[in-house]
């Protein structure tokens, strides 16, 4: 490993130079958690909808360690099984709609997870009127913790993942912290570094810290409003400061690297993404 002198980092000047100082002294200190690595399926999705083991063997050739499906394609759970163990990948979480882990249908989206060794049923989003709403904040957390008592026995886990209008503002907190506050602490908050950095003023890291425990699974997700298309480590967010905050207190099992770009090959840059997010770390 190339060693980083405090010369060479200011010559990259302001945030860049103390981004590298400081995740230099962490690599020298070896202080980073061996977490596992794992992308969210939607980013490829047109390539699976024309060959799904020939795109996960593809993943799993990068270094990606899990998959996070959105999509079974009409595939049976014991379909994409069979074409995650041959691309030696493993399911971190699946994206349903409330709907999908609700009454009767619950039974199958179980089912189906069981079968591809997925622990983690993450709900994609929300009806818009929820993230205006106190009244229908409170019903709809009520209805995933009743979620998270069905999925128990089952050694399952409910979670939800955010978008930009969770950081709306309820009589001044965050409908995000508030959903924290009213969900119990076996609902996983899935949290998107790069949808919620859209909303102005936030800080991905006060947020994990503040829910300790709960991000459980992250996306990790560049943005940057100067260069919208910047890879991770080249746009705007603080990464020493969040990945501190998701090792340190936010109880991270795994990390989830998500990007898509019009006009941007998926597969290349997952591939660059990921390369990148492990120098990071390294």
């Amino acid at each position: 490993m190339n060693s980083v002198t405090r010369r060479d980092a200011l010559k990259l000047g302001g945030g860049a130079a103390a981004s590298t100082l400081f995740l230099a002294g962490r690599a020298r200190a070896g202080t980073w958690k061996e977490i596992p690595i794992g992308t969210q399926l939607w980013c490829v999705r047109q390539q699976l909808s024309k060959d799904i083991p020939g795109t996960l063997k593809a993943l799993g050739a990068m270094g990606y360690e899990g998959v996070e499906l959105e999509n079974a394609f009409g595939r049976s759970g014991a379909e994409w099984k069979s074409h995650l163990d041959a691309a030696r990948l493993k399911a971190c979480g699946f994206h349903h709609t409330l709907a999908e882990l609700s009454g009767d249908k619950l039974a199958a989206s179980v089912e189906f997870n069981q079968a591809i060794g997925n622990r983690n049923l993450i709900i994609r989003s929300l009806v818009p009127a929820v993230y205006t709403s106190a009244d229908l904040l409170k019903k709809t957390a009520d209805e995933v913790n009743a979620v998270a008592e069905r999925l128990r026995p089952h050694k399952m886990r409910v979670g939800y993942h955010n978008h930009t209008t969770d950081f709306n503002r309820i009589d001044g907190e965050y409908w995000w912290n508030r959903f924290a506050d009213l969900t119990s602490k076996d609902v996983i908050l899935q949290f998107d570094t790069g949808n919620a950095s859209e909303m102005e003023g936030v800080t991905p890291q006060s947020f994990l810290t503040r829910n300790a425990g709960r991000t459980v699974t992250m996306h990790v997700k560049p943005f940057s409003r100067k260069d919208p298309n910047a890879y991770l480590g080249a746009d705007e967010l603080d990464w020493p400061a969040i990945l501190k905050a998701a090792e340190g207190t936010g109880g991270v099992e795994w990390y989830i690297i998500e990007y898509e770009k019009e006009g941007i090959p998926p597969l290349e840059a997952l591939k660059a993404n990921l390369e990148r997010f492990k120098k990071m770390r390294s």
